[in-house]
């Protein structure tokens, strides 16, 4: 490790993306951009559909490429010879997975960070089923007593935007959180489009995925998605790298930022300049 770490040094500038999770954006990931920045490196934080200051209601977002349109753009208009890192969170690993089809010559390495990390064109197991019921069209008791859901094609249909209940997002979401970001955040978390997450089930298989390095970094005192669920999933895509963070709990760019960056910086160092 301590050999990673002196690469990590002297490793090239990267370009590092940030990709929000369900309800969260841009805004979440002030701290890795930040200090990233400071460090020489390039940082950008994009707003999904929906997410963040994205202008769009969530109630209007139709599908998984049309929540994921800002980040498909984004990468599209790279230079041909520039590829940047993706970090994504949450229900955000999806999109950023969807991302990776959609300009796999744009992505250098992808970072799933307490994220959704499905093989394109594979089953999902039943167990991890049960974590992600909203994305398979699902819903329970369970589910309606956590999230508010917002019926914007009538009571009959799907829902189209979900956000978590305020009593509920203390302990799902920042149980090892400063106060002042659980403050932050409650003024800045929006409804997220459920429509979206849908998609999220059935990416198409893709084979260009594979020549892709993943990185997963587990979250130890996540209340949302269980230390050992993220186990299970990790188990049926194992990615090139794998790290901890055993105090965080589901939002570790707020609970644990300093251990995440330098995972992050582990991480990029092992790509070829």
């Amino acid at each position: 490790k301590q050999c990673m770490r002196r690469e990590g040094l002297k490793m090239s500038k990267q370009h590092f993306v940030f990709v929000h999770g369900a309800g969260h954006g841009g805004w979440c990931w002030y701290k890795l951009a930040n200090s990233l920045r400071e460090s020489g490196h390039k940082a950008t934080c994009i707003d999904l559909k929906g997410g963040g200051i994205n202008p769009t209601d969530p109630n209007t977002v139709s599908s998984l490429d049309d929540y994921d349109q800002p980040l498909y753009d984004f990468l599209s208009q790279l230079p041909l010879d520039q590829k940047v890192i993706l970090v994504s969170h949450s229900v955000g690993g999806g999109s950023m997975t969807a991302a990776m089809c959609r300009c796999p010559s744009k992505v250098s390495m992808a970072v799933y960070v307490a994220a959704a990390m499905v093989k394109p064109g594979t089953m999902v197991p039943p167990v991890l089923k049960d974590v992600m019921k909203i994305c398979s069209g699902i819903i329970e008791e369970e589910a309606e007593k956590i999230w508010d859901f917002t019926f914007g094609n009538g009571p009959q249909n799907f829902p189209t935007s979900m956000m978590m209940k305020p009593e509920y997002v203390r302990d799902k979401f920042y149980n090892e959180s400063p106060m002042e970001d659980y403050t932050l955040a409650t003024t800045l978390l929006r409804p997220a489009p459920t429509m979206a997450f849908l998609g999220m089930m059935d990416i198409p298989e893709a084979a260009e995925t594979d020549q892709i390095p993943r990185v997963y970094v587990k979250t130890g005192k996540d209340h949302l998605f269980q230390p050992k669920l993220q186990d299970l999933m990790v188990s049926l895509w194992p990615p090139a790298h794998n790290f901890l963070l055993p105090d965080s709990d589901h939002s570790a760019f707020f609970s644990q930022p300093k251990d995440l960056i330098k995972f992050l910086l582990q991480a990029a160092s092992s790509l070829s300049p």
